[in-house]
């Protein structure tokens, strides 16, 4: 994928997932009337992912896993993890 390509968006149900790239991390962010929350990873793709409430927000936890990482940030929004939309560049997130 090139930058030009991203971001990338998904909705379902109220909920919009933008996956974008920095040059340091890739960041899925959800946004909703519930609020925000943000996965992040280091650019490499390996590193365990932070769950933040904005983007730009303060890392609230550290997870191995994407599914674990969803939960927190479906937690943060007051919805079902199934109920996130993910990009598809953003499926491959966590270790």
């Amino acid at each position: 994928m090139t930058d030009s390509e991203l971001p990338v968006e998904a909705s379902a149900d109220g909920i919009t997932a933008t996956y974008r790239e920095t040059d340091e991390e890739r960041l899925l962010i959800f946004e909703s009337d519930g609020g925000s929350a943000a996965v992040a990873q280091n650019i490499e793709g390996y590193a365990m992912l932070k769950v933040r409430p904005t983007a730009g927000g303060d890392e609230l936890e550290r997870y191995y896993g994407f599914d674990m990482a969803l939960d927190h940030a479906a937690e943060l929004l007051g919805v079902s993890p199934n109920a996130l939309p993910i990009p598809d560049p953003a499926a491959d997130m966590g270790m």
